[in-house]
């Protein structure tokens, strides 16, 4: 499936599934509804509340196989996060069963043969099945923790990345056997070459999906890692300079307030003193008092709550 077309938000939606059938399990996954007449992507995204830009990143990547989003800051995580997990449940729940029966269908129960192609596409499916739920019960909750503020430490998009290949090693075994196995009477041999050519297009699918995972969910993961990783160090920083001041901001006196002001504009205690016409010794005492209620000594910590608490325009602060 390579045409070299980008679609684009304003292209019909019905364009992309008639240039590409193949996409029609990829609108499920997504939550798209069939039924959108001529509406443009655009149009049918916000119809269904899916992101359109992230939508169109997989859908490119899916049909011409290449694309930058290692700096993409405009993709969607929850939109990646609802596809992939749709995506898990349309293969674990309906393609393995399906195959599965289809199988049984197109093999002689009777034939020993037969039974080896059977078991190895059930330990197939076991190992397809722990690679996705593995995702499902690791990977899907520490993405949701980062989107919900919180950085978890046990884990890392990168342990993910290391260790993330195609489960597909079986599956060329599994075809090798059909490919030489054919049965004598025509009825067979059909049903097991169209299970086999299902086979083929699973195996394609399952391809894709490991590639938007490798190359668009991963590189999303990883700028939320950082984004998340700046925010703690942000906070921490805050909770050290504010430690303490939450509670006691309000208990400053205008005249203390006058004196943070008058600091962060440069003054000297007699400069203050002049400014504000009162004792040099009184501005001592506001100084004082202001570092036991806020905890903050520094005159930088002092210009950083000035322009936090709105006591001070940046512009007007001489970093």
């Amino acid at each position: 499936m390579r045409n070299q077309k980008m679609y684009e938000a304003d292209d019909k939606m019905i364009s992309l599934i008639r240039d590409n059938y193949d996409l029609l399990q990829m609108l499920g996954s997504f939550g798209i509804s069939l039924g959108f007449g001529d509406k443009t992507v655009q149009e049918t995204c916000a119809d269904n509340n899916v992101d359109t830009y992230t939508f169109l990143a997989v859908v490119n990547f899916t049909i011409n196989g290449y694309g930058d989003y290692e700096s993409d800051e405009q993709l969607s995580v929850p939109t990646l996060m609802h596809y992939l997990d749709a995506s898990h449940s349309y293969y674990l729940d309906f393609q393995l069963p399906f195959i599965r029966r289809e199988l049984e269908e197109s093999l002689n129960g009777d034939d020993s043969l037969a039974m080896l192609i059977l078991r190895f596409y059930d330990e197939y499916a076991h190992e397809i099945r722990r690679h996705m739920m593995y995702e499902q019960k690791t990977l899907f909750p520490y993405v949701q923790a980062l989107l919900d503020g919180k950085m978890p430490t046990e884990y890392s998009i990168e342990t993910f990345s290391r260790h993330h290949k195609e489960a597909d090693k079986k599956l060329r075994e599994l075809k090798l056997l059909i490919i030489k196995y054919l049965p004598s009477d025509g009825l067979h041999n059909n049903k097991l070459t169209a299970t086999l050519h299902d086979i083929y297009d699973n195996e394609e699918w399952l391809r894709q999906h490991s590639m938007v995972e490798d190359h668009i969910f991963v590189p999303a993961i990883r700028r939320l890692e950082q984004l998340s990783k700046q925010n703690d160090v942000t906070k921490n920083i805050s909770d050290m300079v504010f430690k303490g001041a939450g509670q006691n901001s309000e208990s400053l006196s205008d005249r203390e307030k006058d004196v943070i002001v008058a600091l962060v504009q440069g003054m000297a205690n007699k400069e203050i003193a002049d400014h504000l016409c009162i004792s040099i010794n009184t501005v001592i005492t506001h100084r004082r008092n202001i570092a036991r209620k806020l905890q903050i000594h520094s005159p930088a910590g002092l210009t950083i709550y000035a322009i936090i608490n709105g006591l001070v325009d940046i512009s007007s602060v001489k970093l």
